[in-house]
């Protein structure tokens, strides 16, 4: 069973910066696998964000946030990280954490890739 809890979401001015964590826990080595990062807005679908391999030497980005966020991990506390910058009223939305337990090396950015879900942190930028 794996845990992942996010944090550091909150109410944010139109260019300002947020730093999002998800932290990750259970009986599962979670730091050799590769997370993601996906929001929902009211009334859209989940969509991707982010990914990031077990080494963080792979990435991927949605082309709505390429150049404004950087998803980076601490293994070592098993903790992954989205740095939110530039943000726009657009940005807002319900961000999710997940986790892929079927690969470690590549990135996957279909929602149904990944194995477990946070429980989401609010984000919202007024303009």
């Amino acid at each position: 069973q794996v845990q992942l809890h996010e944090s550091g979401g909150g109410l944010v001015q139109a260019g300002g910066s947020l730093r999002l964590s998800c932290a990750a826990s259970g009986r599962t080595t979670v730091n050799t696998y590769g997370m993601g990062w996906f929001r929902q807005a009211p009334g859209k679908d989940r969509e991707f964000v982010a990914a990031i391999s077990w080494s963080g030497g792979t990435t991927a980005y949605a082309d709505s946030v390429k150049g404004r966020f950087t998803i980076s991990r601490d293994n070592a506390k098993n903790t992954v990280y989205l740095q939110m910058s530039s943000l726009k009223p657009e940005d807002t939305a319900v961000y999710y954490c997940a986790l892929d337990l079927n690969r470690r090396w590549v990135v996957v950015r279909a929602p149904n890739e990944y194995d477990y879900w946070g429980q989401g942190t609010q984000v919202t930028v007024s303009s």
